[in-house]
């Protein structure tokens, strides 16, 4: 069901420009949150051996300004526009001419079509706000994890808290407080149950803990019920990758493969298709 005003075409809109916008941002914290915890960890265990902790430049989300990883030019506004400059540009630096990643207007163009979609979706509200959130914190998870096989606490437990928060302010009525919390309770201890049952019975780790941590976060914002949707869905879409790589010969069988990815492509699934999809499947029967 849309929920759709006279106005909704120029909240479609909005949506979209923002997720361009956000998407941009996106693409920043992708690059440097990997970067930032690394000092860090750097940093926490120079303490512990009793070392001073290394000095570097101010580095965070925000500062120094987006530059040419390669030539160090500074990116200029006209040339951060999102997909637009890229274009321009015809993908590659202006100073140096190094190619630039397609990965970053993909990540724009997604983050505006789900973000318009939100709109379109649920309506204006804080209903789609909150998904529009949910969204953008999925999008950078993915990403990461395919990028560094780790999926940051600073994004997966925030987004546990603040799943249970939008059911304590019901904005999603057919998710109650409580299926909320045995979601994220059950998403944890479900992935929990699997890591150690593959451990004991080939003593190799199958995932990690910030898989455990994504589901939860997934389960508090859909409710349990979508728990075996989301589980369904993403061992299938991560079994065929599997296999179609490995008849590719891209990668062995024993080459990990990050699973946090297919959670986020099943998590979105079950948020925007999940009832509708559940719903045909018992009319089925």
């Amino acid at each position: 069901m849309l929920f759709l005003s006279e106005n909704s075409h120029a909240f479609v809109a909005l949506g979209v420009l923002l997720g361009l916008v956000i998407g941009s941002f996106l693409n920043v914290v992708i690059h440097r949150l990997p970067k930032l915890l690394e000092r860090q960890w750097h940093a926490e265990c120079a303490g512990l051996q009793g070392q001073p902790a290394p000095e570097s430049a101010r580095y965070n989300l925000l500062t120094p300004g987006s530059a040419c990883p390669h030539c160090d030019h500074k990116i200029g506004a006209l040339e951060n526009i999102p997909i637009l400059s890229y274009l321009w540009l015809r993908g590659k630096c202006s100073a140096c001419g190094t190619r630039i990643s397609v990965r970053y207007p993909l990540v724009e163009a997604l983050s505006a079509g789900l973000t318009g979609y939100a709109a379109l979706r649920f309506g204006f509200g804080w209903t789609a706000l909150a998904v529009m959130c949910f969204v953008w914190a999925m999008i950078v998870l993915a990403i990461i994890d395919l990028d560094t096989f780790f999926l940051p606490d600073s994004i997966t437990l925030p987004l546990i808290w603040a799943g249970l928060l939008t059911h304590v302010f019901q904005l999603f009525p057919h998710v109650s407080l409580a299926a909320a919390v045995i979601g994220a309770v059950a998403g944890y201890v479900c992935l929990w149950s699997v890591f150690w049952l593959f451990k004991f019975a080939t003593g190799k780790d199958g995932m990690g803990y910030g898989d455990f941590k994504l589901l939860a976060a997934i389960g508090a914002w859909l409710g349990w019920t979508a728990l075996p949707l989301v589980i369904l869905l993403s061992s299938m879409v991560g079994a065929f990758v599997g296999i179609a790589l490995i008849v590719l010969r891209r990668q062995g069988r024993d080459t990990p493969i990050p699973f946090g990815p297919y959670l986020v492509i099943a998590g979105l699934i079950a948020l925007f298709w999940g009832p509708t999809i559940t719903a045909k499947y018992l009319d089925s029967f």
